[in-house]
């Protein structure tokens, strides 16, 4: 569905609400009030209290639109506060998606942490759509606590779709955990692609973006191999606010899929 009025949000009804972690839900809407390519984000609109941009967290080929978010802020708060049933505005679709193309034929290494497994979602599921275009999917994703896994119950089953590898690990376990205990890092001491030609897609929180980026770098990815999810400061969607400037990028427009060979000379680009 195309854009008429990029700034006047289409009106929707929430169809669903799931709880994932104690602060994250996924808001299903009633239908597909806007199309959109992994990668691409969109804002929600709270009548009466206003607007945040957010990255889908369904596959681009579902029947509904889905969106996984945290409560962190004003919007995010009045949409934790909402129903199935009330309305919300939604914007969109803007920026520019994966370049799943040039995934094809390829293994693909997506690493994820916290929410930052919400757009990463998309993406999976956009890849496993097709997944005989792809030689493997592996996902490395870490979390605070077990509790804090986002799609506990649906992990389960991705682990058992053929050419698909997952690990986890949590900063802090319990009794109940039998997995890896520590930051992100620690499941990429070992790389299982070919880093020579693998893409490598990584979306969380910006400290441990800088950090995986690292780890990945150290491990001999190419810098235009190494896809970021620099979903900051986002606003108005369409480079009119200056809010997400990064560099001489604006990541509503530019982005917010940016390769480190595009940001590794701007200073401190995850701030």
């Amino acid at each position: 569905m195309a854009v008429i009025n990029p700034y006047y949000p289409i009106p929707t009804k929430i169809k669903e609400i799931i709880p994932e972690t104690p602060s994250i839900t996924t808001f299903v809407l009633d239908g597909r009030p806007i199309d959109f390519s992994a990668g691409q984000f969109a804002e929600l609109t709270v009548p009466g209290v206003g607007e945040a941009p957010f990255t889908p967290s369904s596959s681009p080929y579902a029947e509904d639109l889905e969106f996984t978010i945290m409560k962190v802020g004003r919007v995010t708060s009045a949409l934790f506060e909402l129903k199935p049933g009330d309305s919300i505005g939604v914007r969109g679709p803007f920026g520019k998606p994966y370049p799943l193309d040039a995934f094809k034929k390829k293994e693909i290494f997506i690493v994820g942490g916290g929410v930052g497994f919400a757009p990463l979602r998309s993406l999976f599921l956009a890849l496993v759509h097709n997944i005989k275009h792809y030689k493997k999917i592996y996902i490395r994703y870490g979390a605070r606590t077990p509790q804090d896994i986002v799609y506990k119950k649906l992990i389960p089953e991705w682990q058992k779709i053929d050419k698909v590898d997952i690990l986890l690990t949590v900063d802090r376990g319990d009794d109940s955990w039998k997995g890896k205990v520590g930051v992100i890092t620690v499941i990429l001491d070992e790389i299982p692609v070919n880093v020579n030609s693998a893409p490598t897609i990584v979306c969380g929180p910006p400290l441990m973006m800088k950090f995986v980026t690292q780890r990945l770098v150290e491990a001999g990815f190419k810098d235009e191999h190494i896809y970021l999810s620099m979903e900051k400061n986002m606003s108005c969607g369409i480079g009119k606010c200056n809010h997400c400037r990064v560099g001489k990028f604006y990541v509503c427009k530019d982005g917010p899929v940016l390769t480190w060979k595009d940001i590794k000379d701007i200073e401190e680009p995850f701030i």
